[in-house]
């Protein structure tokens, strides 16, 4: 009540000068003086907790929150991975020597093409909507799923027995290139869907033909995705065992032709892991393994920088 009061004297104080027409206001010790309030609050800002400031403090909340997900998820995975790196190479050091890689065996030792076709097939040759595109399509889509196992039982009554090849790395190549080949098709025809119209039909104005506008403008836009889906698919057999047992076999001496047994580091490593007597031995065909993936992803990577390069320039 006193600072109203101020207030209202102080105001009183202002029309009294403004009345005698002076514009000067009265002093202290002069008549009409009113001291100004003190001690009073500043008036908030106009507009602060209003609903508009507090959704954006709540959007900026929402955003540090995702932000510390997204880095958290990272770091735990870049931490998991690294984590079993080193577990694997501290695991495998003991065991590496020049005998791990001998050719006499010792207990110490360790579809491209018809899916760049099939996705040609369906990108540039079927309707949309097409019964047979949407058949094909699907097919691959379920074969895409499917277990490995399954594709090393079909290997091994069809390919060993019925094609009578016997268990040797022919069967065994034929069937992981049965395994790639619905995952190669599928990354090749998005590949190829996503190079541009206004590129087909130039060239198709400048008189080439559908087949020449294929080989020369399609598909070396689209060479950088194939190459991709191509590796996807080869990540996905690089450890593959179950199915090469059934069909490849388990032998571990040099393979002098496609038609006899042979034996992969992942079948080699399982083995070792299942009979329990070389444990460290096991270890290092797995570092062994671990590092020829990441040479052949690297070197993958390095291709695809160059051509996209090369593209451009």
């Amino acid at each position: 009540m006193r600072h109203i009061h101020s207030s209202r004297l102080h105001a009183a104080g202002l029309q009294m000068a403004g009345e005698a027409g002076t514009g000067v206001l009265p002093g202290p010790g002069q008549p009409g003086f009113v001291p100004a309030p003190v001690g009073r609050r500043a008036s908030k800002a106009p507009g602060e907790n209003s609903p508009v400031s507090r959704e954006k403090l709540r959007q900026s909340g929402i955003l540090a929150l995702q932000r510390v997900l997204i880095y958290g998820s990272a770091l735990a995975v870049t931490g998991f991975l690294a984590g079993l790196i080193i577990y694997v190479v501290i695991s495998a050091l003991p065991a590496l020597d020049l005998s791990l890689f001998s050719p006499v065996y010792t207990p110490d030792n360790v579809s491209l093409p018809p899916g760049v076709l099939g996705a040609i097939y369906l990108t540039e040759y079927t309707r949309p909507g097409s019964p047979v595109g949407a058949a094909i399509g699907l097919g691959a889509e379920v074969l895409t799923s499917v277990p490995s196992i399954v594709f090393g039982l079909f290997g091994s009554l069809f390919l060993v027995r019925f094609m009578n090849l016997g268990m040797s790395l022919l069967a065994g190549s034929l069937t992981m290139a049965l395994i790639i080949l619905p995952g190669i098709l599928r990354t090749s025809q998005q590949a190829l869907s996503e190079v541009p119209d206004d590129l087909r039909q130039a060239s198709l104005g400048l008189g080439a033909g559908k087949l020449r506008t294929i080989l020369r403008v399609v598909l070396p836009s689209a060479l950088p995705g194939i190459l991709s889906g191509t590796i996807l698919a080869t990540g996905r057999i690089t450890g593959e065992s179950a199915a090469l047992i059934f069909t490849a076999g388990t032998a571990v001496n040099l393979v002098p032709g496609l038609d006899q047994s042979a034996r992969t580091l992942a079948v080699h490593m399982y083995t070792l892991a299942g009979e329990g007597l070389h444990i460290p031995q096991a270890w290092a065909t797995a570092l062994i393994l671990l590092i020829l993936v990441l040479v052949l992803n690297l070197a993958a990577a390095g291709a695809r920088r160059a051509m996209e390069r090369k593209m451009r320039g």
